[in-house]
């Protein structure tokens, strides 16, 4: 890993705003990325466990698993949004 963990946290925290995300690191360099919906109930829209950070040696890595998080967060609310009544 070539940036240290405060440095990846940031980034990956960053680019989620305006929602809050939470990056933590084991000290076996695996991740786990929450990303929160709701600033009032704290509800989590995506959680995703076990990112092996080890292979984030570089900015191409690091934002190609920042599309595919974001990529599953979309996917999250296709999936769960209430369709739209329809006016005739």
């Amino acid at each position: 890993m070539f940036l240290s963990a405060l440095e990846l946290r940031n980034i990956i925290e960053s680019s989620f705003l305006p929602k809050r995300c939470q990056c933590t690191l084991s000290p076996d360099l695996s991740m786990t990325v929450k990303v929160y919906g709701d600033h009032q109930t704290d509800q989590v829209e995506l959680l995703v466990s076990g990112i092996d950070a080890s292979h984030l040696n570089s900015c191409r890595e690091i934002n190609g698993l920042i599309a595919g998080l974001r990529s599953d967060l979309a996917q999250h609310a296709v999936t769960h949004s209430v369709p739209r009544s329809r006016v005739v």
